[in-house]
C-alpha cells in the first residue's frame, strides 16, 4: 500500500504545469526566469508550484546573485518510481497466478 507521503508526491507529480517544470530540470539546472520562457507561465503562478515542488522536496534551491536556480532532486523520482515498479511486479505475480477473488 501507498504512505502518505508518497501518494502526495504523486499529487504533486500530476499537475501538468508541475510535470513540465520538472521534465525541465531533468535536462538542466534553471533559473525562475528560464522556466518563465521555456512554460509560458506567468512568474507569480510559476513560483507557487516552484514552493510546492521545494516543499515536497523535488526541487532544491541555489541562490546565485538576484536569481535562485532550481535543480531535480532524482533519488526523490526513483522512489515514486520504485513505487510503480513493484505495483507491476504484484500485477504481474497476480496474473501469473491467476489470483481471483471469489464473487460471493
Amino acid at each position: 500500500m501507498m504512505t502518505s507521503a508518497k501518494t502526495d508526491l504523486i499529487r504533486v507529480l500530476a499537475d501538468p504545469l508541475r510535470l513540465r517544470i520538472v521534465t525541465l530540470l531533468a535536462h538542466e539546472t534553471l533559473c525562475t526566469t528560464h522556466l518563465v520562457e521555456e512554460t509560458g507561465a506567468r512568474q507569480t503562478n510559476l513560483s507557487n508550484h516552484l514552493r510546492v515542488l521545494r516543499e515536497a522536496g523535488v526541487v532544491d534551491t541555489e541562490p546565485c546573485g538576484r536569481f535562485t536556480y532550481y535543480t531535480l532532486r532524482p533519488e526523490v523520482l526513483d522512489a515514486v518510481a520504485g513505487l510503480f515498479a513493484d505495483l507491476a511486479a504484484t500485477a504481474r505475480t497476480t496474473i501469473e497466478n491467476d489470483t481471483k477473488r471469489a464473487c460471493p
